[in-house]
C-alpha cells in the first residue's frame, strides 16, 4: 500500500469541507438549539460560548454523543435507569466547564451516576473524551437548558443531588436577575430532588455566595447541613480545580453551600 496518503502534500491537497447554510456542525453530535421554539422565551442564566473545538473534541462529539449524549429538547420524560443502564442514584450537575472535575468525581464514586449539563460545545467534547479514556460509564452529558430538563424531562423525586459549581455570577446589578440560584429555580429543583438529596453550590464571587446563602436559608424545602448555618467547608468529593487553585493563589475566597432537601410535608387528612 502506498505511503502517499500520509505525506503533507497529500493532506494539504484534500479539499476542506465547507458546511452549507443550515448544515449541523456535528451531524451526529449535540444540536445547536435542541428545545427550539417549543418553550417560552425567558431570561436565561447562561450564554452559549463559541470557541474553537479541537480535533479530539470533535471526534468525541461525533462518536460518543449518540451513546452518552442527551439533547434537552423538552419533548419527553426520560427514564434515568434506562439512560444510564442501571438504577444507581443520579446527581445532576449544572455547568461543568471542561469537565475535569466531573470526571474526577465520577471516577472517585462509580456507584453514583452524574448527569452533567452544559451548553459549551468544547467542554461537552472534552468530557466525553475523558469519560472514554478513563472508562467512566457513570457519566452522561446533557446539552441545553437545565430549566427545561428539570421542568419537562425529569420525574418527581428522581434526583439524589444537585451540583452547581462556579455558575456565572452576573456581577452587574442589572444582571442579577440572570443568576441561576433564585427562589423559583430552587422550588423547581425541589420537585425533582428526593427527600434527603443535597444541593451543593460553590462560588468564588462573594456577593453571589451571600445571595445563595440567603435564598437557600429562606427556602422552606431546604435546610442547611452546617449546624448553626453558614457556609460549609469544601467537602472532599469536590475536587480542587486548576482554575479554582489559581483564584485561591490570588486571594479569592471560595464558599461552598450544602443544603438538604427536607422531607415532604404530610398533607392533612380530608373529609
Amino acid at each position: 500500500m502506498s505511503d502517499s496518503h500520509h505525506t503533507p502534500e497529500a493532506v494539504s491537497a484534500s479539499p476542506r469541507h465547507v458546511r452549507a447554510k443550515g448544515e449541523p456542525r456535528f451531524p451526529d453530535g449535540p444540536k445547536a438549539d435542541p428545545a427550539g421554539s417549543h418553550f417560552e422565551r425567558r431570561i436565561r442564566s447562561f450564554q452559549p460560548r463559541r470557541s474553537r473545538v479541537t480535533a479530539g473534541q470533535a471526534d468525541a462529539l461525533q462518536r460518543l454523543w449518540p451513546v452518552w449524549g442527551l439533547d434537552i429538547d423538552g419533548q419527553r420524560v426520560i427514564d434515568l435507569a434506562e439512560l444510564f443502564g442501571n438504577a444507581r442514584p443520579v446527581v445532576l450537575e449544572v455547568g461543568f466547564g471542561m469537565g475535569e472535575a466531573t470526571a474526577r468525581m465520577a471516577a472517585a464514586d462509580p456507584d453514583t451516576n452524574i448527569l452533567a449539563v452544559d451548553v459549551h460545545t468544547p467542554g461537552q467534547g472534552n468530557l466525553l473524551g475523558l469519560a472514554e479514556r478513563q472508562e467512566l460509564s457513570n457519566i452522561r452529558v446533557g446539552n441545553g437548558d437545565a430549566i427545561i430538563l428539570l421542568r419537562e424531562m425529569l420525574a418527581p423525586d428522581s434526583l439524589a443531588g444537585l451540583r452547581v459549581y462556579f455558575p456565572d455570577p452576573w456581577p452587574k446589578k442589572r444582571h442579577h436577575k440572570r443568576r441561576l440560584i433564585q427562589p423559583e429555580f430552587l422550588s423547581l429543583a425541589a420537585t425533582r430532588l428526593a427527600p434527603g438529596a443535597v444541593v451543593h453550590c460553590a462560588t468564588d464571587w462573594e456577593p453571589y455566595a451571600e445571595q445563595m446563602l440567603d435564598v437557600l436559608t429562606a427556602h422552606p424545602d431546604f435546610e442547611n447541613t452546617v449546624p448553626g448555618g453558614g457556609f460549609a467547608p469544601r467537602p472532599e468529593h469536590r475536587p480542587l480545580t486548576r482554575f479554582e487553585g489559581q483564584g485561591l493563589d490570588k486571594g479569592h475566597v471560595v464558599n461552598d453551600l450544602l443544603f438538604r432537601r427536607v422531607q415532604h410535608k404530610e398533607l392533612p387528612p380530608t373529609g
